[in-house]
């Protein structure tokens, strides 16, 4: 009964030996695959560790599945479900589906690998392609003493998309940053990418108290874990080149639940950030009229412009038409020290206490950010031609009226060295960087500002307003 033949049509040998295939692959060869992987992304994350000022933290190394499966089974979060699946009549296993999926919304998949690999590596090429980098610190000396156990805090002001391409490569060699990032990153590729940086994606207009409540308990996880995060306190890119008002909700979910006395210690740190050439400053001036944003077509239009016209490009080249980008990282305020002086107890206030203490914070986190405002030629150069009206500058005048407001500044308190400041020739370069956008019309070397690039032109004096407007 043995030695009878079995004969199958190929089709179903094809579909049996794909099966088998797969359950090899799956039982056998992807485990250790799996953990040969694991094995090395562990002995990256231990060499990075021994560099870093600030660690990768034990959450960040955590597989993502855990964190979702903490928030879906949080007190807090139970509590609220229970609240509104008893006042709005809803099932408690729908609010809980919702949860699971606002958790995955939430929850980053930090990967160092790619962080160091792949994304540092972009960030920098990219930064140094388009602009000349400067950085600079107010007391560096500050930031050395840190705490490396601390929850480090970089609050900034948002001016460019840029932004978080260029503080991911300038911090990149003493912490890993996590990032709060908006709906519009989520789209195939690019999502994967920002959750392998550790980055989580915010929806900043929402009102969803569970969705809030899940955000809520995220941002407290990982600050009491010591994940370093980097906020945008604005919320929003500046739409007319100023510091606009702080949003609280962040530094409320921070702070809520904070005791000085005995949690890990919360540093922020400042840090200004401007450029002599916003890439998308068009498209910002023109965000009220909807009919003049650029569509997504118009901005593919204009990334292929850009690669063709500055890839084959010197990098001399390029500087001239894109100038500096340039960080100023501030004095850190370490709240166990800033509560101690103001006397103040977060985790013990009611609502209505708490929330007057968390503006009087942001507003004392923004006079931080105007302090360490970037002082770059374009800005400065603008500055002097809003101040001259209509009235004809020549190049020469226009140079020497910028070194004189610099002194003024500088008078007044602004974070910037008399040795920093920028040269004679440095300033003729960015003159020319506006003259070749059309924002001046020149003639005989007399030059004044072009009505038509008027609001771009303030756009850009804005950035310093606080120091030259006074």
């Amino acid at each position: 009964m043995f030695t009878s033949t079995v004969t199958l049509p190929n089709w179903i040998f094809i579909l049996l030996l794909l099966a088998a295939s797969y359950a090899v692959v799956m039982s056998v060869l992807f485990p250790s695959v799996r953990w040969y992987l694991r094995r090395r992304l562990n002995r990256t994350v231990d060499k990075l560790n021994n560099s870093l000022q600030i660690k990768i933290r034990p959450l960040q190394r955590s597989k993502r599945q855990i964190l979702i499966d903490q928030l879906m089974f949080d007190q807090e979060i139970i509590a609220l479900i229970e609240e509104q699946a008893q006042q709005d009549n809803i099932p408690r296993d729908v609010l809980q589906q919702k949860v699971k999926s606002y958790a995955r919304e939430i929850v980053p998949s930090f990967n160092a690998y790619i962080y160091y690999q792949v994304f540092y590596w972009l960030a920098k090429k990219v930064s140094r392609f388009i602009y000349r980098v400067r950085v600079a610190a107010v007391q560096p000396g500050k930031l050395q003493e840190i705490d490396p156990d601390a929850t480090v805090v970089f609050v900034m002001n948002h001016r460019s998309n840029m932004d978080y391409v260029l503080i991911s490569y300038l911090a990149a060699e003493r912490v890993t940053l996590s990032y709060a990032v908006g709906e519009w990153a989520r789209i195939f590729p690019l999502e994967m990418l920002i959750r392998a940086m550790g980055a989580f994606f915010v929806r900043r207009g929402s009102q969803n108290p569970l969705y809030r409540k899940v955000l809520e308990r995220y941002v407290y996880m990982a600050t009491q874990s010591g994940v370093c995060q980097a906020v945008f306190l604005e919320g929003n890119l500046s739409r007319n080149g100023m510091l606009g008002e702080p949003k609280l909700g962040f530094l409320d979910y921070i702070l809520r639940h904070y005791d000085w006395r005995t949690d890990r210690n919360v540093v922020f740190v400042p840090v200004g950030i401007n450029y002599d050439r916003v890439l998308e400053d068009h498209n910002l001036i023109a965000w009220d009229k909807k009919e003049a944003r650029l569509s997504t077509w118009a901005h593919l239009g204009k990334l292929w412009q850009f690669m063709r016209t500055n890839l084959l490009a010197g990098s001399r080249q390029r500087w001239k038409r894109y100038g500096y980008a340039s960080v100023n990282f501030g004095v850190p305020v370490s709240m166990r020290e800033y509560c101690e002086t103001h006397n103040v107890d977060f985790k013990h206030l009611s609502k209505d206490q708490r929330i007057p203490k968390v503006i009087e914070l942001a507003e004392y986190l923004m006079q931080s950010l105007r302090y360490v405002m970037p002082i770059i030629p374009v800005p400065i150069i603008a500055a002097v031609l809003i101040r001259a009206g209509d009235e004809s500058k020549t190049s020469l005048e226009i140079v020497s009226e910028c070194d004189a407001l610099i002194d003024e500044m500088i008078v007044r308190g602004a974070a910037m060295k008399t040795e920093e400041k920028p040269r004679p020739r440095t300033l003729s370069n960015s003159l020319d960087l506006m003259i070749g956008r059309n924002f001046l019309i020149g003639h005989d070397d007399q030059y004044r500002i072009n009505p038509q690039y008027r609001p771009l032109v303030q756009y850009y004096a804005n950035s310093i307003e606080h120091w030259w407007n006074v």
